[in-house]
């Protein structure tokens, strides 16, 4: 099965996830559940969540037994970008091709709807059909991965280097944070769904790691070379903001190149659990083709 074979029949699942815990989570049918709505409604490439459906898929499993796990992951991705168009962050007016949540719903109930979706991310973990075990691993590790020594670290990271001359060592460990982070944790779950063996899981984190590495890098270049319209928010911040990025430090060129190098250990490490007869990973090598220029 390919990727967008995968896509068709995985995402409308994810989506109507999305909202029917929303429905029940949020009872109260005001503001607060129409901006947290409106933000996870947007949309998106939703490639964290078919990341960790995939794993399961990849690996034999059933995904209907990762669709709570994946629908927290992306309600926490989501709460992320509501606090990062915030005007404090990175004050952006536009994110998956529609006004950001502050711009309709003002500042203090676009950090509330953040809130509330960072919240529920949990609570559906700890109800989602599995083991005990099961989700005291995943939530135990989606606090790591979108907390203070995660995601959030890698966010303030990322404010305090703009304007600051950054190492390609430095700009490597925030994007490991901020974007790599939530990725790894999407192969991790899927792994632990499936009740994976510890080799099949250290090598699936290995590729998802690299993977997010190269997924920051393309949205650097995408932000040099991309369009509105193309990307769903304005491009050229970076540079409006003065942060470092690999085609800053790299030249376009370098950076495309970095990507390269990052895709092929994304692609080793695939190898590594397909190699062990374990596990279909075309439908994961699918992910590595998407992030390709």
């Amino acid at each position: 099965m390919d990727l967008n074979e995968f896509k068709s029949i995985a995402l409308p699942q994810l989506e109507d996830t999305l909202l029917e815990e929303l429905e029940i989570g949020v009872p109260t049918k005001g503001s607060l559940f129409e901006a947290m709505t409106y933000s996870v409604k947007a949309g998106g490439k939703r490639i964290r969540p078919l990341l960790l459906l995939a794993t399961i898929q990849s690996l034999g499993g059933n995904i209907k037994s990762g669709l709570l796990a994946a629908s927290a992951l992306e309600y926490i991705h989501t709460y992320s970008l509501i606090h990062d168009d915030l005007p404090a962050m990175d004050d952006d007016a536009l994110r998956r091709g529609q006004p950001t949540n502050h711009i309709i719903y003002g500042e203090a109930l676009a950090i509330l709807a953040g809130d509330g979706l960072l919240t529920l991310g949990f609570e559906l973990l700890a109800k989602s059909p599995l083991t005990e075990k099961q989700k005291v691993r995943l939530i135990l590790a989606l606090s790591k991965a979108a907390g203070a020594n995660g995601m959030v670290v890698g966010q303030v990271s990322d404010m305090e280097g703009e304007s600051q001359k950054l190492t390609l060592t430095d700009l490597q460990n925030i994007h490991k944070k901020k974007t790599g982070e939530l990725l790894k944790f999407a192969a991790y779950a899927g792994a632990v769904i499936v009740d994976a063996d510890q080799e099949t899981e250290t090598q699936l984190v290995k590729f998802a790691s690299h993977l997010g590495l190269a997924f920051q890098i393309r949205d650097d270049i995408l932000d040099v070379i991309g369009t509105t319209a193309e990307l769903g928010k304005e491009t050229g911040m970076d540079a409006v903001h003065q942060k470092s990025t690999y085609p800053g430090l790299l030249t376009l060129a370098g950076a495309k190149k970095e990507l390269a190098e990052e895709l092929a250990k994304a692609q080793t490490s695939l190898a590594n659990v397909d190699n062990k007869s374990v596990a279909d990973t075309q439908l994961l090598e699918d992910f590595i083709t998407l992030l390709e220029i």
